[in-house]
C-alpha cells in the first residue's frame, strides 16, 4: 500500500454551533492550556469562578472573560459545557451541584484513586451527567495520526510497546503536589496509560513497582511497569523523571512496532518543560523502505486540548455518536492506575538462595 503521511488525521472536527464554556478553577492549567485551546479552537468561554478571587480575576483579566462572583452563578449559564479544571478531590461535589443532564470536561485525574473515580462515576450516572475527563493526550495531533495509521493496516498488527523517559521534570512547579500519597503514575504516566488503552484496549493485569528519589521528598517520580497483553503483545515503560545531568541523553519517547511497519514518537513538551521540544511523529510503513517523517501541525498542548473539546462539544450536538474518554471510560485507566500502586505495593517474587554445601 501505498503511504502518505498527509492523510493522516490529525485535527478532530469542530462543532457547528459551539456551546459556551464555563470553567471551574483558574489554576495554571487553565491559563497555560484550556484557554490558549479554546481561543484557538473558537470556542466561547462564557467565565470562569474560583473560590480564589484574587487568582480568578488576575487570570480572566489576562484572558479578557468574565469572572463569576460566586459558584450559583456559574451554574446558571444555560446550555453550558462545564469544565472542571479543578483538584481531584472537588470534582464531585461540583458535578452533583451541575443541571441534570449537563455536559462536563473533568479533569485529570478521575479523582484521587480508585474510590474517587467511582464516586464521579456514580453522581455522573445519577445525574445524567454526560462527562469526559481530560485524558488529552489521546487527541494530541501526533496520537490521532498514529492511531489513524494503524486504522488503516500501515503498521500491521501491534505488537510492541515501548515507553522511555529519562528527563528531569521540575515537580516544584506544582505545589500542590507536597505531602500527596500518589504522584508519578497518578498524575503523570496516567496519560501514558489511558493512551496505550485506547491503542490496545484493557490488559489483563499490570506488573509495577514506583518509587521516589533521594534527592527530593516527592512521593514517586520513577516508575517500571509491564502490562500483560497476554502472549502476543509486550508493552513496557520505563519512566525516570530524575535524569537530571543535561539534556544530552534524555528521552520522552514511545516505539510502536507492528508485524509489518513500526512508528515513533517524541513527546516534546515534557523535555526542557515548560518551554518544550517540538513533538515528532516517525512511520515505517508497511511495504516501505525508509522511516518517513510525519509532518505536525500542532503539539500536544495546546492543540490537544482544541481536540478533546472539539469531541465532547460535537457529542453535546449530536454530530458525534461517541464520547472518547467517557467517565465509562476513564474509570478503566483508573482501575489500572490502582493495580498499578496495588503490585508497586506488594512484594516481589523472592529468589532463591543458594543451597547450602
Amino acid at each position: 500500500m501505498t503511504f502518505d503521511p498527509k492523510s493522516l488525521r490529525q485535527w478532530w472536527p469542530k462543532p457547528s454551533n459551539p456551546r459556551p464554556i464555563v470553567i471551574f478553577g483558574a489554576g495554571s492549567i487553565v491559563g497555560d492550556a484550556h484557554l490558549p485551546a479554546y481561543k484557538k479552537g473558537g470556542f466561547p468561554v462564557a467565565g470562569l469562578y474560583d473560590p480564589n478571587a484574587e487568582k480568578a480575576a488576575a487570570l480572566a483579566a489576562q484572558w479578557n472573560i468574565r469572572v463569576f462572583a460566586n459558584e450559583a452563578e456559574a451554574l446558571a449559564v444555560e446550555g453550558a459545557i462545564f469544565d472542571l479544571a479543578t483538584p481531584p478531590a472537588a470534582h464531585a461535589a461540583i458535578l452533583a451541584k451541575l443541571p441534570r443532564g449537563a455536559f462536563a470536561l473533568i479533569q485529570k485525574p478521575m479523582g484521587s484513586d480508585l474510590t474517587g473515580a467511582t464516586e464521579i462515576l456514580r453522581v455522573c450516572r445519577e445525574r445524567d451527567i454526560k462527562a469526559a475527563v481530560n485524558f488529552q493526550l489521546r487527541f494530541a495531533p501526533m496520537m490521532l495520526a498514529l492511531y489513524d495509521a494503524v486504522e488503516k493496516g500501515y503498521l500491521g498488527e501491534v505488537v510492541d510497546f515501548d515507553a522511555w523517559l529519562a528527563l528531569a521534570t521540575p515537580w516544584g512547579l506544582w505545589p500542590f503536589l507536597k505531602g500527596l500519597p500518589r504522584i508519578e503514575i497518578a498524575m503523570h504516566s496516567i496519560h501514558y496509560l489511558d493512551f496505550i488503552r485506547g491503542l490496545l484496549g484493557n490488559p489483563q493485569g499490570v506488573h509495577a513497582k514506583t518509587i521516589g528519589h533521594p534527592n527530593h521528598d516527592v512521593a514517586q517520580t520513577r516508575t517500571a511497569a509491564i502490562l500483560d497483553y497476554g502472549d502476543k503483545v509486550r508493552c513496557v515503560l520505563s519512566v525516570n523523571h530524575d535524569h537530571d545531568f543535561g539534556r544530552k541523553y534524555q528521552a520522552c519517547e514511545f516505539r510502536i512496532s507492528g508485524t509489518k511497519g513500526a512508528a515513533y514518537i517524541k513527546l516534546g513538551v515534557n523535555l526542557d518543560y515548560p518551554r518544550g521540544e517540538p513533538d515528532e511523529l516517525w512511520i515505517r510503513p508497511d511495504g516501505g523502505s525508509e522511516w518517513v517523517e510525519v509532518k505536525l501541525e500542532g503539539a500536544w498542548f495546546p492543540d490537544a486540548f482544541v481536540n478533546r473539546m472539539a469531541n465532547l462539544q460535537r457529542f453535546a450536538s449530536g454530530e458525534d455518536k461517541v464520547l472518547i474518554g467517557s467517565v465509562e471510560d476513564a474509570w478503566q485507566t483508573m482501575a489500572l492506575v490502582e493495580a498499578a500502586y496495588q503490585s508497586s505495593a506488594a512484594p516481589a517474587t523472592p529468589i532463591a538462595e543458594l543451597p547450602k554445601a
